[in-house]
C-alpha cells in the first residue's frame, strides 16, 4: 500500500495525523475560509498520506444549508421539565425560528457519550448553528462548536470575559433588587440560596446579593449563604442548613423560584410563617412563583425574550455572508422585581 492506510481512512485518523481537531478536517473538506494556511496544509499532506477519499455525497449536504438549528440544554430530562426556565427558552426559541421557517432540534446532552456523538452530529454538518442553554464553567461544548465553524449563542455565559456570542438577564441586578427589597420591609438577617456556583448566573446572583447587603448596611455574614442547585430538593436541602445555622434568620433571597418552593416546604416544617417569620424573595417569576401558597415575590427575567434574542442573534451571523471574525455579539436583558405576598 505504499504507507497507505491498509483500510478505508476515517476523518478521525486524517486529523490525528494531521495533528488538529476533526472539525477542522471538515472545514478544509468542504472549503471553509476559517481554517489557516498550515492546518489546510496539514490536512491536505495527511489526506495523501492515508488515501482518504471524502464522502461526496457529504460534501454536497455540506455545501447547502439544512435550515435547521439545534437548542442544546446539557441537564437531564427531570430538570428540564421540572423548571419553567426551560421550558420558556424553548418557546421563545421556536417561536422565533417558526417565523424564519426554520427547523428547531432540541437535544440533551447529559454524559461524555452522548457529547461524543453530538459532536459527530455536528461535524456531519447536519445543522446550521448552535443555541446552547445552561451554560457551566467547564462545559467543553463551546468551545467544540465553534472549532467546527458553526455560529453558537449562549443562553447566559461562562464567565464575565466570555468570549462567545450570548444573550444574559441582569443577575447581579436581580440579586441587588431582591436584597433592597426585603431591607426595606425591615429584615435584618437576610439568607440566600444560590444556584450551583460554577456557573456564572449563579455566581452573579451571589455578588448581587452581597452588593444588596453592603448597600443597606448590614454585617455581611457567610453563614446566612448556603449553596442550592436550582432544584427544589436543593433549595430543601439550603434551607435546613440556614436554619441550623442561623435559627434567627427572618428573610431568604433563593436564586430561583423552584428552589424558593423547596425552601417554603422546609420553613414551614419548621413551624416558620411566611411572610410573617421569614420572608421569601425568588428569581424568574415563573408560574411556580404565582401558584405558590403564599404567592412568591420574585425578580422576573425576561426569559420567553432571551430565547428570542438568542435565535435572533444566530439568525443574523448566519445571514452574514463575511466569515470575518471580530468581537462577538452579546445582550443582558434588564430584570424586574415583582412584589407578591410572600415578602
Amino acid at each position: 500500500m505504499n504507507g497507505r492506510h491498509s483500510g478505508r481512512p476515517t476523518l478521525e485518523e486524517v486529523a490525528a495525523r494531521a495533528g488538529v481537531g476533526r472539525g477542522t478536517v471538515s472545514r478544509v473538506i468542504n472549503g471553509s475560509p476559517r481554517v489557516s494556511a498550515q492546518a489546510r496544509e496539514a490536512v491536505h499532506r495527511a489526506i495523501d498520506e492515508l488515501g482518504y477519499v471524502p464522502n461526496q455525497a457529504a460534501r454536497a449536504l455540506a455545501g447547502s444549508r439544512t435550515d435547521a438549528i439545534a437548542l442544546v440544554i446539557p441537564e437531564a430530562e427531570a430538570r428540564l421539565f421540572a423548571e419553567p426556565y426551560f421550558l420558556d427558552i424553548i418557546r421563545g426559541v421556536s417561536a422565533e425560528l417558526g417565523e424564519a421557517d426554520k427547523q428547531l432540534l432540541l437535544t440533551l446532552v447529559r454524559t461524555e457519550r452522548e457529547r461524543q456523538r453530538f459532536e459527530q452530529y455536528l461535524a456531519a454538518q447536519r445543522v446550521d448553528g448552535v443555541l446552547l442553554a445552561s451554560v457551566h464553567a467547564d462545559d467543553p461544548l463551546p468551545d467544540l462548536v465553534r472549532e467546527l465553524g458553526l455560529p453558537l449563542v449562549l443562553n447566559g455565559r461562562r464567565s464575565a470575559d466570555e468570549s462567545a456570542a450570548y444573550v444574559d438577564s441582569d443577575n447581579a441586578g436581580a440579586g441587588r433588587a431582591a436584597v433592597a427589597h426585603l431591607a426595606g420591609r425591615g429584615r435584618r438577617r437576610i439568607a440566600t440560596i444560590t444556584g450551583p456556583l460554577d456557573m456564572y448566573a449563579a455566581r452573579a446572583r451571589l455578588d448581587g446579593y452581597r452588593e444588596g447587603i453592603a448597600a443597606a448596611g448590614l454585617a455581611p455574614d457567610e453563614l446566612l449563604v448556603a449553596t442550592g442547585d436550582f432544584t427544589e430538593e436543593g433549595g430543601r436541602r439550603a434551607m435546613r442548613e440556614l436554619i441550623e445555622r442561623v435559627p434567627d434568620l427572618d428573610a431568604v433571597f433563593a436564586a430561583s423560584d423552584v428552589m424558593a418552593a423547596g425552601a417554603r416546604g422546609v420553613l414551614r416544617e419548621s413551624g416558620r410563617r411566611v411572610p410573617e417569620d421569614v420572608a421569601l424573595v425568588g428569581v424568574d417569576d415563573s408560574a411556580v412563583a404565582r401558584l405558590m401558597d403564599p404567592p412568591l415575590t420574585s425578580v422576573r427575567q425576561p426569559i420567553e425574550e432571551m430565547g428570542r434574542a438568542m435565535t435572533r442573534m444566530l439568525l443574523r451571523e448566519l445571514a452574514e455572508t463575511s466569515a470575518a471574525t471580530g468581537e462577538r455579539p452579546r445582550q443582558v436583558l434588564p430584570t424586574e422585581l415583582v412584589v407578591r405576598e410572600s415578602s
